[in-house]
């Protein structure tokens, strides 16, 4: 009993991360993806990344540094890498106040102007998309909304995310009923398949949403996105540090048409990150106006 308590003791030792690793994996993470880890989170990257170095047979961080730059497995290994440091924590109908602001105020409004331009298309961005369940939501939405009319558009929502993984869940389109804890009971029943202890999303919803592959930080790979009606970026820049978070939300105050909205998570502001955007105070949400 004692031999095994002190052979995870050591382990634990084997385990930690030194400043000058912390550093490395700290800058590195930061060149690839714009995430930003604060130096009195270091024990995070070394908690999230544990699990990592002993599935690669790894002694200590200065070999997995060394792994994200040099294997042939490296690219494989980002991946996995962008999966731990970031938490794919969401829901369907995630933050109710803020989607009924948009049902009932952002989508008329933006719907409203392109029916008076005599164009009846429609592209929404969902910027860091997780697994699915935001720009679904949106899909869901948007048929609630338009109803039979919803034939007659051209509607494209354009989902990205940094991680391979939860792109592969999100094309599959299979959620646990965790997954739907903040849905309606009468949305899952219209717009969902149970299959066993799984709820499918429906074709007619899924079909509206196409998802790819995207790093924030990629400014030129933004640039080359279709121009959207509304981005949603929810819970994402919370990652960043303040130069990259300007650098995104100029990026998305550029993909925006004239008139366009930016909605992001409610515990995050665009105070002291840009002007360029109004802000319209809704009961329990702030979106952001392009004017």
């Amino acid at each position: 009993m004692s031999s095994l308590f002190s052979k995870s003791i050591t382990l634990r030792k084997e385990l930690k991360i030194g400043d000058e690793e912390f550093t490395q994996l700290r800058d590195f993470i930061y060149d690839q993806s714009g995430i930003y880890i604060a130096d009195n989170r270091k024990y995070l990257l070394e908690n999230r990344l544990a699990n990592r170095l002993k599935e690669l047979n790894l002694k200590d961080f200065g070999e997995y540094y060394y792994y994200l730059r040099y294997d042939a497995g490296k690219r494989s290994e980002l991946n996995r890498l962008f999966e731990v440091v970031t938490t794919n924590e969401t829901s369907f109908f995630r933050n109710p106040p803020q989607l009924r602001v948009f049902q009932e105020k952002v989508l008329p409004e933006v719907l409203d102007a392109q029916r008076k331009k005599g164009t009846k298309r429609l592209h929404i961005w969902s910027a860091g998309c997780s697994t699915g369940e935001e720009p679904y939501t949106l899909a869901i939405i948007l048929r609630e909304v338009l109803r039979t009319e919803i034939a007659s558009w051209n509607i494209k929502i354009t989902a990205n995310d940094l991680s391979e993984a939860v792109l592969k869940a999100a094309k599959a389109g299979l959620y646990t009923e965790y997954s739907l804890r903040t849905t309606p009971k009468e949305i899952v029943e219209r717009h969902f398949i149970k299959k066993d202890q799984k709820f499918e999303i429906k074709p007619e919803s899924k079909n509206l949403v196409s998802f790819g592959h995207i790093n924030l930080s990629d400014r030129m790979a933004l640039k080359r996105l279709e121009r959207s009606q509304i981005v949603f970026c929810r819970n994402v820049i919370i990652y960043f540090d303040d130069v990259m978070k300007k650098n995104v939300i100029s990026s998305f105050y550029d993909n925006l048409l004239p008139g366009g909205f930016l909605l992001i998570g409610h515990s995050e502001s665009l105070h002291n990150i840009s002007r360029a955007f109004s802000p319209i105070h809704h009961p329990g949400a702030i979106v952001y106006k392009k004017e």
